[in-house]
């Protein structure tokens, strides 16, 4: 069925965003972007390629100069009445996705940009559908299963990217009585399952980068742990969980957990790079402890590439529960692929791409 939506994007032209537009664009479809001033050029070339590959003409692809964390979204009067008057679908997908982002910049994008975006949402006449982009994270220091559910926790956080994607979620939450709105957890994105492209090296990638690094250790240590998952999702799943529910009536009041039901094990997640990598797994498993104590250490991050503040993400106990995302898009034919089918790739791809995207 075409798309006969008008659909105001924030975060372009990000990787995710970016992909989702073009996602959308081939199923017809208006679409209005909030550009910040500095990425005008870059984003009205990305637009001219959508248009060209998508077929959807390039008169209905709409920049709006502007910034989530400015009022009215930055946009000039003529612009802000455009959206205002035309937009029926919102995909808000701006934010800071930075675990080493600074209090001040995390409380100004990610909390008070998505409390400008839901009054921007608040105030359109002929809106149908608000979609808000997540984390799983917001579960923060939270040990367990994380059901979709459930939002409010007094465990902490372990970062200021955590807690500002938390509390903003917490403002969408409050809408869903008087907004139709649906809101979208993914776990840690990787890059896509057909072709391995990213833009962007961290998550599974650290560990990657490291066996590559030091590819001695592939035969001899797994620095994995049994008992922690790493729950990782392909861009395009997410991009397709977004795009199949951008007008579902039945996931209107919903939180879905964009994830993987079945993650690898940390363990079981690096002998499958390894595999990747040289053929075979390890022998012997390091205790966890060791893994952990080693890797804060101060000249950890030279030696293993793996920032100090992404190594709690591979000690985190928690699973995510995603029952109600598969029910909504299992009924569009869709469900998460496990990442040892699609982690050649994922290697491959950074094996082959020093920088990514490029």
């Amino acid at each position: 069925m075409p798309l006969d939506e008008t659909v105001f994007i924030t975060g372009f032209p990000g990787f995710i965003a970016g992909r989702l537009l073009e996602r959308l664009a081939r199923e017809g479809g208006r679409f209005l972007v909030l550009v910040q001033s500095p990425l005008i050029d870059r984003a009205h070339a990305e637009l001219e390629r959508i248009a060209q590959q998508t077929g959807n003409p390039f008169l209905n692809f709409r920049i709006l100069e502007g910034d989530i964390a400015q009022p009215n979204l930055g946009m000039s009067q003529d612009d802000l009445a455009i959206a205002s008057s035309q937009t029926t679908v919102i995909f808000h997908l701006a934010a800071i996705y930075d675990l080493a982002v600074a209090r001040d910049v995390a409380m100004r994008v990610n909390v008070a940009g998505t409390r400008d975006v839901n009054e921007f949402a608040k105030s359109l006449p002929n809106l149908r559908h608000y979609h808000y982009v997540s984390t799983c994270y917001v579960a923060g220091k939270r040990n367990g299963r994380i059901l979709e559910t459930e939002l409010t926790h007094t465990a902490g956080f372990r970062n200021y990217y955590e807690e500002s994607k938390y509390l903003a979620e917490m403002e969408v939450a409050a809408l869903k009585s008087t907004l139709p709105i649906t809101i979208h957890r993914p776990a840690v994105v990787c890059g896509d399952s057909k072709t391995g492209e990213t833009a962007k090296y961290d998550g599974v990638y650290y560990l990657i980068h490291y066996l590559r690094k030091w590819p001695s250790v592939l035969k001899l240590f797994n620095i994995g742990n049994r008992e922690v998952s790493l729950n990782l999702v392909p861009v395009d799943f997410v991009v397709d969980g977004l795009a199949a529910l951008v007008r579902d009536p039945k996931a209107i009041g919903k939180t879905i957990q964009l994830a993987d039901p079945n993650p690898l094990t940390t363990h079981e997640l690096f002998n499958t790079i390894a595999r990747c990598l040289k053929g075979s797994g390890s022998f012997i498993t390091v205790p966890a402890p060791i893994v952990q104590f080693s890797l804060m250490l101060p000249p950890s991050p030279r030696i293993t590439n793996l920032p100090h503040h992404g190594v709690p993400y591979f000690f985190l106990k928690q699973t995510y529960d995603t029952r109600q995302a598969s029910a909504l898009l299992e009924s569009h034919d869709l469900r998460c692929l496990p990442f040892s089918s699609y982690a050649d790739r994922i290697v491959d791809y950074a094996v082959s791409h020093p920088v990514p995207g490029a």
